[in-house]
């Protein structure tokens, strides 16, 4: 969440949920529930950054840690009182969830055991998830998957002005060695006139619904390894098994859930453009990290491109393709022997998957080839946390989009957005670094930067005088309701008030001039205690979970 961002969390940010973890399946926090009251929209921030005057609590963390959190007077309430529910009936509503999960394939590696990273079937435990289902507006789910092919044809045009993306980047290439290669890449493929006949983009557009203006805003957009496809949907099946045996006692309804077929339409839509590389003995490359405890997420695609499409696909790191990986006279791709259709990067987007120039020469000799990649690189920049923000400005979204109804349903989501180079923005932030956010070029969760960290990166940053500030970008931070929540993670159950993010998955895939799929692909929900700032699952900040509509 805030990125793509499970517990056991960090020291520094949430120890509550293994703070004296009793042996029964319950444990209940003693953390009251901290959020800001006050919910700056884009629009207050054209205007003026209001005072915040609220009393604040000092509370006790294990390690003998203090921490100041604001206290709330109101908080939203679910359809259901948890507070209410029999502790014996949680006990067994938690003992079915952990069977459902275990047999249906809601699992990932278990990180206490070395191997669960590297080996299937080795070490697998149930993923963390929410035990019951996140209310949420109806409306505002349909609007999301109303802006789904919206921003999937946005990311399309986006990716074909070459000039913007380098332009647009061209202050953080000087700031950061990462995006600077990327844009290398870029730059070389623009220079051998290398041209994609096929595009195809996996995106998710991340969401939160704002309390104050009850607007649903972007968090950012996704365009490289959109995880959880594989996984979100069983999260669904899992509400709705425990909501058909205890939906009478709860007062919910398992209908409420929403169908999420997003392993199923991921799948579709890579089949769809395997079909259009036409050539069948090409498989799909599955580009992934050397330890991934996800990797069961990754798995429901392959297998069920297997299964239903008779399409064959293989899992290698960036080092394992420079090593094994070769460009034919004609272009195409082949690693270790075997012709490579469609090049899916579930790696690649952290400075982290390229430890040596190994990895470097691998991304290039994959662009240069003629499989799809998903993404290309011009899908990958477009992308990155600046060129959001230099899309939410005015007036350039009419550079890419005809529609103004469209373009009016993009800008209606998109929170504020600053340069650091805008010096009024960085004053306020300064002033009042709780209402922002700093975000670094980086995707994979755990590197964001809130509240009094805001400040003093900052003033070091103003100080040094250097475009280090290019680096990074302010968003306006938004503060969704907060609810009571049953979390799951290693077998036992904890009751924490959370927040939750919201996002839609979607799928483009052009041939040439020819549009072949623009659809929105089912969604991801992700609840995280609302004391943490970071909220990827597999970063270790959230669980996963779904949605009950209302």
């Amino acid at each position: 969440m805030g990125a793509s961002h499970s517990i056991p969390l960090t020291a520094d940010t949430i120890t509550l949920l293994h703070s004296n973890p009793r042996t029964t399946l319950f444990c209940q926090s003693r953390l009251q529930n901290p959020v800001f009251r006050l919910n700056p929209t884009n629009q207050i921030f054209k205007t003026q950054l209001k005072t915040m005057s609220q009393t604040s609590q000092v509370l006790p963390v294990n390690g003998g840690k203090v921490v100041v959190r604001e206290t709330q007077d109101e908080s939203s309430s679910r359809p259901l009182n948890v507070d209410a529910i029999d502790q014996e009936v949680v006990d067994k509503i938690v003992y079915d969830a952990l069977v459902w999960s275990s047999i249906h394939g809601l699992v990932v590696g278990d990180r206490s055991v070395k191997r669960s990273s590297t080996v299937p079937g080795v070490g697998m435990v149930h993923a963390p998830f929410a035990l019951l289902p996140m209310p949420f507006p109806e409306s505002q789910l349909k609007q999301a998957y109303d802006l789904a092919p919206i921003f999937n044809e946005l990311v399309d045009r986006v990716s074909l002005d070459a000039k913007f993306l380098q332009d647009s980047l061209s202050r953080t290439k000087k700031a950061d060695p990462f995006t600077s290669r990327l844009l290398d890449i870029h730059a070389k493929m623009l220079e051998i006139n290398k041209k994609e006949e096929i595009h195809l983009g996996l995106h998710r557009s991340d969401y939160m619904l704002d309390e104050q203006t009850k607007l649903l805003l972007q968090i950012e957009m996704n365009t490289i390894s959109s995880s959880f496809a594989g996984l979100s949907g069983l999260v669904s099946k899992l509400h709705r098994s425990l909501l058909s045996n205890y939906g009478e006692i709860l007062g919910l309804n398992s209908k409420r859930i929403p169908d999420n077929a997003a392993v199923g339409q991921f799948s579709a839509a890579l089949a769809k453009a395997w079909t259009e590389y036409n050539n069948p003995r090409a498989a799909v490359l599955f580009v992934v990290q050397a330890e991934e405890r996800n990797m069961y997420d990754q798995h429901w695609l392959s297998v069920t491109l297997k299964e239903k499409y008779d399409i064959s696909s293989s899992r290698k790191t960036l080092a394992e393709i420079d090593a094994e990986g070769e460009l034919l006279p004609d272009g195409t791709l082949v690693v270790g022997g075997q012709i490579i259709g469609i090049v899916y990067f579930r790696a690649g987007y952290t400075p982290n998957d390229y430890p040596s120039e190994s990895e470097w020469r691998a991304r290039l000799l994959m662009e240069q080839s003629s499989a799809i990649k998903c993404p290309s690189i011009s899908y990958h920049l477009a992308g990155t946390k600046k060129v959001q923000q230099e899309l939410a400005k005015p007036n350039v979204l009419e550079r890419f989009l005809e529609s103004k109804e469209d373009i009016a349903k993009l800008r209606k989501c998109f929170a504020g957005l600053w340069s650091l180079d805008d010096l009024d923005i960085v004053r306020k932030a300064i002033e009042m670094s709780e209402l922002f956010v700093m975000k670094p070029q980086r995707e994979g969760g755990g590197n964001n930067i809130y509240g009094n960290d805001v400040r003093e990166t900052l003033i070091k940053l103003q100080k040094e005088g250097s475009e280090a500030d290019a680096a990074y970008i302010l968003m306006q931070r938004l503060f969704p309701a907060v609810s009571p929540t049953f979390l799951i993670r290693e077998g036992i159950c904890y009751k924490e008030d959370t927040v939750s993010e919201l996002g839609v998955y979607g799928a483009y895939l052009r041939n040439n001039e020819k549009v072949i799929l623009n659809d929105q692909c089912g969604y991801l929900m992700r609840t995280k205690v609302s004391s943490s700032d970071e909220g990827g699952v597999a970063a270790g900040f959230a669980v996963l979970d779904s949605l009950y509509l209302t």
